[in-house]
């Protein structure tokens, strides 16, 4: 340490001692005879330091003459010509290399100065490439790289401070490029919704078979998992696909083809990078919020149902495509993306959704009157439920609708069958089926549970009891259970609830619209008692198949009639006031008939002398009495003798009022004996039994009254012949009786 010091300080005063030798000889020059002061100054003294100092060449040439008398001056002049001209090749030459080294400096420089910026310009040039390729997140990432480690080093030169000045300029506009790949991405996932939707629920359908829908409807997720979260280090650095955010699908039909699901469809991509962007520009919350409210949007626009939806299924369809298309892209975003949307938001949008959509499905189902369709629309629900539910979404406000719907489907029915029932009735021909063979015997017995040991005995030809209607109406019957039954399958009901609702629904079919369409028969101007016989018989054994629609209806839902609160059917009651109203029927067209045949009658109550026999309108009456009494036959015991009681009182009264009525003011003897005949011919009517099952005289007591009066006119007509002593041969007069005395 020490040694370095004392160098440096013999150094600087040897400088010092120079310089004073130096200033010493240009005085002494100027003052004569101070050579030898010179000499001894000179002495010792070494003359390089002079050179090295670069003096002049003469104060050199003066200290040589001073200290050297005898110095060649000429031939010192002449060696430093030569040397001088010898030396102007080396001076060239080192200019030379002075230059060449200058220049390799200046390059070595611009190289490190190049070294340094050449990384900037590469970074920037691969941005404005990251920026014309639309690659927006990796040109960010570029930006932030560029501005935060390549800049700094560089910010002394003037292109740096143009990159620095358009560092926000390309945020901002990485911002703005990113914000509109996400309009488009919005714009391209609602028009593309519905087929989303249609994949997710063909895929729920191919998971479920179970679910019966005659739909296309279609569905995209692989049940039980969810696709991976999305990572910011894992977004792929890709360009868009040119055919936009819906890369599309084949149409599933061959066999073994996998259902794409929502990542297969459709490019988030925009979404993620955006996210990102946003993330890194420290806007996440704006881009959120500006993501939610656009949704919300078309989550509106999603719940609104065109104006005929319920005109065809597929408006339903379409309707329910888009919306579980909707929600499937948002589940995705929840399920891939850290916070864009959360449980909280979905769980709003779909109690939104579902209120909306309910409320249409009410509107809408409504207008439908056809069962086919509202059973179409029952799977369709069931399947639009059945997706979203998969999903992770409570649907069983859908299904407590669908139970309205079950209501108005069973309206439907009963309107169907309504139709169905009128078209068999009026073309039934209300007479016994004949059957010439045993396969036609079989066949009928197959459609209707009938057993009859004498009818089976009977050689063929013979003929069923009933007419057409009762086996077609049977057979309707089940296949309105059948129908109901089909729109309880995956309702999620217990074995009770669908007894139940079968059991209700056809109660309504039994005692509504068949029992409607039996009383309209029966109440029609031109049905005949031929008609009405055959109706009462049919009702009868309709009644008595109630018992296997029973049956029927527990072997299809396997609970027991005898269970608690089953309810029971009331196809007895139907079919019992049916025959009733038939019987009624029955009583009253008799007694048209009879008053018919009565307008018939043309009695001259003046008539001297009384007919050979009976009237001849009561001959007929009695004729179709008789031929209408035969048809009874088939008819239960206590039917055929009511209509027969009812039949034969009234033509006793309308007989009684006929003799009673006010234009009769007087009559012939001959007349009297007529009318006679007449009562006479109806108590042998009566005595001749029409219709069996009455004991001792009970028919002819319908006559009784008319007998009475027939007995006390004639004998009255005698006591008062007798009391007058008026004989009854002279002039007529005896054959003559005014009525006025005793008449009303």
């Amino acid at each position: 340490m020490e040694r370095p010091k004392m160098a440096e300080l013999e150094s600087l005063e040897t400088a010092a001692e120079h310089e004073r030798i130096l200033r010493e000889i240009e005085r002494k020059r100027r003052i004569p005879g101070s050579e030898q002061p010179l000499r001894g100054l000179g002495q010792g003294c070494c003359l390089w330091p002079l050179c090295c100092a670069g003096k002049n060449i003469v104060l050199i040439y003066g200290m040589c003459s001073l200290l050297f008398p005898l110095f060649p001056q000429n031939q010192v002049t002449d060696t430093n010509r030569k040397l001088q001209n010898e030396g102007k090749e080396l001076i060239l030459a080192m200019e030379e290399l002075r230059q060449c080294r200058l220049q390799q400096r200046n390059i070595s420089a611009t190289v490190d100065k190049l070294t340094l910026c050449l990384p900037v310009l590469e970074m920037y040039s691969k941005l404005r490439e990251q920026m014309k390729s639309k690659r927006h997140y990796p040109a960010l990432k570029t930006l932030e790289h560029l501005e935060h480690t390549f800049l700094p080093q560089v910010s002394h030169y003037r292109f740096c401070k143009v990159m620095v000045d358009n560092i926000p300029r390309l945020r901002q506009e990485i911002r703005e490029l990113s914000m509109s790949d996400l309009k488009d991405f919005l714009e391209s996932i609602r028009k593309h919704s519905d087929r989303i939707g249609e994949t997710a629920m063909k895929q729920e359908r191919l998971d479920f078979p179970g679910i019966v829908g005659s739909g296309n409807g279609m569905g995209l997720k692989v049940h039980g998992s969810h696709p991976k979260p999305f990572q910011d280090s894992g977004i792929k650095d890709t360009q868009d696909s040119s055919q936009g955010i819906f890369l599309g699908f084949g149409d599933g039909k061959g066999k073994g083809d996998p259902v794409p699901g929502a990542q297969d469809l459709v490019d988030f991509s925009p979404v993620y990078r955006c996210l990102h962007i946003y993330s890194v520009l420290g806007a996440r919350e704006t881009f959120e919020s500006y993501y939610r409210k656009q949704r919300r949007k078309q989550a509106r626009l999603v719940l609104q149902p065109p104006s005929n939806m319920h005109e065809t299924l597929d408006g339903y369809r379409k309707y329910f495509n888009q919306i579980v298309g909707f929600f499937v892209v948002e589940d995705h975003i929840l399920h891939t993306t850290q916070g864009l949307v959360n449980r909280a938001y979905i769980d709003e949008l779909w109690e939104m959704a579902l209120s909306k959509t309910i409320a249409a499905l009410r509107t809408h189902s409504s207008y439908c009157s056809d069962p086919s369709l509202v059973l179409d629309l029952k799977n369709l629900i069931v399947l639009f439920a059945d997706t979203l539910q998969g999903y992770g979404f409570p649907v069983n406000q859908l299904f407590e609708m669908l139970l309205e719907i079950q209501d108005q489907y069973s309206e439907t029915l009963l309107k169907k069958w309504a139709g169905v029932f009128r078209t068999i009735l009026d073309s039934d021909n209300y007479s016994p089926i004949p059957v010439s063979d045993e396969e036609v015997y079989r066949k009928i017995v197959g459609q209707f549970p009938f057993q009859d040991a004498e009818l089976e005995k009977q050689p063929f030809p013979k003929k069923f009891p009933f007419s057409e209607f009762v086996p077609k109406v049977y057979s309707q019957i089940k296949e309105f259970i059948y129908a109901c039954l089909k729109f309880s399958e995956d309702l999620h009901l217990s074995s009770t609830e669908v007894d139940d609702m079968i059991r209700k629904s056809t109660n309504l079919l039994l005692t509504r619209t068949l029992s409607n369409c039996l009383q309209n028969v029966i109440k029609r101007k031109n049905v005949g008692l031929t008609e009405l016989v055959q109706i009462i018989i049919n009702t009868t054994h309709l009644e008595k198949s109630c018992k296997f629609l029973e049956e029927f209806i527990t072997n299809i839902t396997n609970v027991l009639p005898e269970t608690v609160h089953t309810t029971k059917l009331y196809g007895t009651t139907t079919f019992k006031d049916a025959r009733h109203a038939a019987e009624e029927e029955i009583y009253t067209n008799l007694n048209q008939k009879i008053d018919q045949f009565l307008q018939l009658a043309d009695y001259d109550w003046m008539a001297p002398e009384p007919g050979s026999r009976a009237s001849d309108y009561l001959v007929d009456l009695i004729g179709f009495l008789r031929s209408t009494f035969a048809v009874f036959t088939h008819l239960p015991g206590k039917v055929a003798q009511t209509a027969c009681m009812s039949a034969c009182k009234h033509l006793s009264t309308s007989l009684l009022q006929l003799l009673l009525e006010a234009e009769v003011r007087q009559l012939t003897l001959g007349a009297l004996h007529q009318f006679n005949l007449d009562v006479e011919e109806c108590e042998q009517f009566a005595r001749s039994g029409p219709v069996p099952g009455f004991q001792g005289d009970t028919l002819q007591l319908a006559f009784i009254d008319l007998r009475q009066v027939s007995l006390f006119v004639l004998g009255w007509w005698a006591s008062s012949l007798a009391s007058y002593q008026i004989p009854a041969d002279k002039s007529g007069v005896g054959n003559h009786l005014w009525l006025g005395g005793w008449l009303p």
